[in-house]
């Protein structure tokens, strides 16, 4: 019966992780895309579930909740299914995506998706060669043999997400590193938008008198047909009449520069909000945050360094130093092993999820920068392989 409840407790928890997961597709990354592919948002909600639930799991290990045959088999089913998501499911259709996308293998698509994931698989197989991974108590496609190789990618991945978590964390919440935006440099910068924003739409008039122009006196209509024609129609231009390719290029130039020039006045107002909110006391406390993890990210990269050069095993964190420190010093009777590893735990969790979070926005400014009709599903699918390998290294 009390398998019952616990397997009651994980398929809720994964329904619900599933639907927090469609919403954050659907009102995130896709939300300016009216073209959805229905597959490509079914397999992320379900990495996404999943791999919520391995790291459910560990915290359910940690604090002895359920049973511990049911944590183990709902550990061994999620292990399966994310395996099979990650090497075989993900895989074969981000080359799909690919393939669908390039015109010319377009009709033989499935085909050309099944050589591009047989292709990852000899690479993905081949990782492991200079590893000691492999073992003959295993078969080929064992968990095992898989996991490995797959630890290998997410041990990577999770150290670049560490060095940014590292890096960003600080930088985004110290309002030390905020530069100086005064509302003169915002109005300055709104004025230069502005005034480009009018060359460009005094050029397209300009452009648009001369098409009537030239559409008045039938010069449209009697376009040459010959590519000596066509050629001399491009470079030169009739007297009296405007040059509209070296417009066309003006206006090109100077719609770069609005862009520019809207993305720089975007990040001044950004800019300036975190300096008001860095004047709250929710600033404040966020900005004490910073420093504490600032000096606690320091000291493990010391420790880490000393203990690599040394060849030193680490045997106590800074947090049970800290408290052991502590207590012998105030002389109270406290369990330091008991809650060094809570307090521990805590901290890691929130450099995690600070980590997740900060690469999480990072990933969607850049899906956003770089997405499109056709590449915004690959993006994606690339997005659910990064986060189910960190999750299951």
């Amino acid at each position: 019966m009390s398998f019952l409840i616990d397997s009651g407790i994980m398929v809720t928890s994964q329904v619900l992780f599933f639907g927090f997961g469609w919403l954050f597709f659907m009102r995130k990354l896709f939300k300016d895309y009216e073209v959805r592919q229905y597959v490509v948002q079914v397999v992320f909600s379900v990495t996404f579930a999943f791999s919520c639930t391995m790291f459910e799991l560990i915290i359910f290990e940690i604090l002895g909740v359920l049973n511990s045959s049911s944590r183990y088999f709902h550990w061994k089913l999620n292990l399966c299914v994310i395996l099979l998501v990650l090497v075989f499911m993900v895989p074969f259709y981000i080359g799909y995506f690919i393939v669908s996308n390039i015109r010319l293998l377009h009709r033989q698509r499935l085909l050309f998706a099944c050589v591009v994931w047989l292709t990852f698989m000899y690479f993905f197989w081949k990782l492991g060669d200079p590893f000691p991974i492999l073992s003959p108590k295993h078969g080929i496609l064992s968990i095992e043999q898989l996991i490995s190789r797959v630890g290998v990618i997410g041990v990577t991945l999770m150290a670049l997400l560490s060095g940014f978590g590292a890096v960003n964390c600080p930088y985004t919440y110290m309002s030390y590193f905020l530069r100086n935006v005064t509302d003169a440099d915002i109005l300055a910068l709104e004025r230069r938008l502005l005034q480009t924003i009018d060359m460009i739409i005094s050029k397209k008039k300009r452009m648009a008198m001369a098409h009537r122009t030239m559409f008045q006196r039938g010069e449209v209509h009697n376009k040459p047909t010959s590519f000596w024609g066509m050629i001399k129609s491009v470079t030169t231009s009739a007297p009296g009449s405007e040059n509209l390719s070296l417009i066309q290029q003006e206006v090109d130039a100077l719609e770069e520069l609005s862009r520019q020039l809207f993305l720089e006045t975007a990040d001044l107002h950004a800019t300036k909000e975190r300096i008001e909110y860095s004047k709250t006391f929710q600033g404040k406390y966020f900005n004490f945050l910073g420093y504490f993890f600032s000096i606690y990210c320091v000291w493990k990269i010391f420790m880490a360094t000393i203990n690599i050069v040394f060849d030193r095993v680490g045997k106590t964190d800074p947090v049970t130093r800290g408290i052991e420190i502590t207590v012998n010093y105030l002389g109270i009777q406290f369990d330091v092993k008991f809650w060094s590893q809570h307090i521990s735990f805590i901290l890691v969790g929130i450099i995690i999820v600070t980590s997740i979070r900060g690469l999480l926005i990072t990933l969607t400014k850049f899906f956003y920068a770089i997405s499109s009709s056709k590449s915004s599903n690959v993006i994606v699918l690339l997005l659910a392989q990064i986060m189910v390998s960190i999750q299951t290294c």
